[in-house]
């Protein structure tokens, strides 16, 4: 699944060159002009990463917006002025950029520091997650509930394995689709809510706890045994 990619920059040359190449190089690139569309887009698509001109953006990702909610840890490069020294570089990591990089700049180097930072950003996933009478074993793909195994589809595993992460947490639809299935643009789909009914289904003959759970409005999360 391609990393999805804010490119926040005011000059439509730069931002369209940036687009172009990072494109080309496999990235999901979304470009935006001013700080409204990037919080809209910060929301609504859950980037992997922000490439932003300005040090007031990068804080204001950090410490949020009052009415805006969207992941507050989202990984962050600073695209710095020509004229900028040390001084400016230290303020930028001090006040939550996860890198800096001087104009102006060569798209190789770029490249290359997007892609540290998103790996240093890849949540480290457990090989074998355990939740109530949930084992799952991602290596080998296989789920047992109750020491008896249930077969599952890819997505539907990938789901449940995902609620299994955190089985305490509501998941958001909307992250769900995109992390499970890729989805950039959600729009209007019944394919999580049908893969969510299909995944209780399967379990319903080894447990009377159905495990994937609606949350009316939010999203899905799991149920564990009492």
């Amino acid at each position: 699944m391609s990393a999805a990619l804010i490119v926040a920059e005011p000059e439509t040359e730069t931002r369209g060159f940036l687009e172009r190449q990072l494109s080309d190089d496999g990235f999901d690139v979304l470009g935006a002009s001013h700080p409204g569309e990037v919080f809209d887009l910060a929301e609504r698509v859950r980037p992997d990463l922000v490439l932003v001109a300005e040090l007031e953006l990068c804080t204001r990702l950090r410490d949020g917006v009052p009415g805006r909610s969207w992941d507050r840890d989202v990984p962050v490069i600073l695209l710095g002025r020509e004229e900028a020294n040390a001084v400016d570089r230290a303020r930028a990591l001090e006040r939550g950029a996860d890198d800096y990089v001087d104009r102006p700049f060569a798209y190789e180097e770029l490249r290359a520091r997007i892609r540290a930072v998103l790996r240093r950003a890849a949540p480290k996933q457990d090989d074998v997650l355990e939740a109530g009478e949930l084992r799952i074993d991602r290596p080998t793909r296989c789920v047992l509930v109750g020491g008896r195994r249930l077969l599952l589809p890819a997505k539907e595993f990938e789901l449940l394995a995902k609620l299994a992460e955190q089985p305490t947490r509501v998941y958001e639809k909307d992250e769900l689709l995109r992390e499970v299935w890729g989805f950039r643009s959600i729009g209007r789909t019944r394919t999580l809510d049908s893969h969510a009914s299909r995944v209780r289904r399967r379990i319903a003959p080894l447990t009377t706890t159905p495990y994937v759970i609606n949350v009316w409005g939010v999203g899905y999360r799991l149920m564990l045994p009492d």
